[in-house]
């Protein structure tokens, strides 16, 4: 069955009009709300093919259509308006987000809470280490016979270091020994490859008898160990009670659920980079998302830090617009958690002459 373009501009109006009233649309009402000049009967014809393609359903026994996760699908990545964001749109977004963030937390903290105010539907900030951390290299500097100086180069260009006291005393050449021998098996990898056997074997490699190995290791473990854990804000979540798909209850207390558990949105990937990535139904991770639309966008924190922020809605969301708000954020989160003020909202020139006149 041919996709034509008809077929695609009713697509277009069925979804844009479902999002706007959450009710089945007939083609009654296309034919009167939307510029395709066509009959009525000749857009039900049309939506009944769009059924037979699996980018329409038929809620019960209603006469109007809403779209399928597929025709969701379609309208996204083919059919959608990019949204502009407007001045007053910005300008709120701006004020919301302060002059000035001093802390990470509270930089994620408002962020969530700004975005699920604009779009009403829950929303989420976080933030995680990109990647895992690994040394580049060892230094170990003897400073008497029973004190070493343990340095660690990584490769995020951080440097640790610790000062070791052995109660047998060293000799300066089997210090050399020990740090070339973990140069040459303990950088360029994580903490977790530093195992029982690759410690074993440095030991016999060196002759230790004194666990000066043990104790390098020891020290290179916490050195890769994360200084900065995983966090996760999630702000609005009662909202969905407002929403006509959620009217079921039970429906609802599943889906709160599990947005409120402390490692759910741990499941949800992040957009990639320099992106946003619109996630429709089944398209998700957790069986309890397989109902909802989920919009997320990746910024960079620096210091190998990753954010992610998203928003949990039904599938008829206004992906256009979340996606908009999501982006700009995105960016104004990235300049802030460089300390920085809070940039001066996005240029529309053509809006800024309109105001003036």
């Amino acid at each position: 069955m041919e996709f034509s373009e008809r077929k695609r501009k009713i697509l277009k109006a069925i979804v844009e009009s479902y999002v706007e009233s959450a009710e089945p649309v007939g083609s009654k009402a296309i034919a009167e709300s939307s510029e395709l000049n066509l009959s009525s009967a000749t857009i039900r014809n049309e939506m009944a093919e769009l059924t037979a393609m699996g980018l329409l359903e038929q809620p019960h026994t209603s006469a109007g259509r809403v779209p399928s996760h597929q025709g969701y699908r379609i309208y996204v990545n083919e059919l959608m308006n990019e949204h502009r964001l407007s001045l007053e749109e910005t300008r709120e977004i701006n004020k919301a987000l302060k002059s000035k963030v001093s802390r990470l937390d509270e930089l994620l903290s408002d962020a969530g809470k700004v975005i699920s105010e604009l779009t009403n539907y829950p929303a989420y900030a976080v933030a995680a280490p990109a990647q895992a951390v690994r040394i580049k290299r060892f230094e170990c500097v003897y400073v008497d016979a029973n004190t070493v100086i343990a340095v660690a180069m990584l490769d995020n260009n951080t440097v640790k270091n610790r000062i070791m006291s052995f109660p047998v005393g060293l000799e300066e050449d089997f210090v050399k020994k020990l740090a070339a021998v973990f140069n040459a098996n303990f950088t360029g990898i994580t903490g977790d490859e530093m195992s029982a056997e690759l410690i074993s074997a440095a030991e016999k490699s060196t002759g230790d008898s004194c666990g000066a190995v043990a104790a390098l290791a020891s020290f290179a473990i916490s050195a890769l160990a994360p200084e900065t854990v995983r966090r996760t804000y999630l702000a609005g979540a009662p909202q969905l009670l407002t929403l006509p798909e959620y009217r079921d209850v039970d429906k609802a207390h599943r889906l709160l659920n599990y947005l409120t558990e402390e490692t759910a949105l741990e499941k949800v990937p992040d957009a990639g980079e320099n992106g946003v990535k619109i996630l429709i139904g089944a398209e998700n991770v957790a069986e309890e998302l397989k109902d909802a639309g989920v919009v997320l966008a990746s910024y960079d924190l620096g210091n190998n830090m990753q954010g992610v922020i998203g928003v949990v809605g039904p599938t008829r969301m206004d992906y256009a617009k979340v996606a908009a708000y999501l982006s700009y954020i995105a960016k104004e989160m990235k300049q802030a958690a460089k300390g920085g003020e809070i940039p001066r909202l996005l240029e529309h020139p053509a809006e800024e002459r309109n105001d003036e006149q």
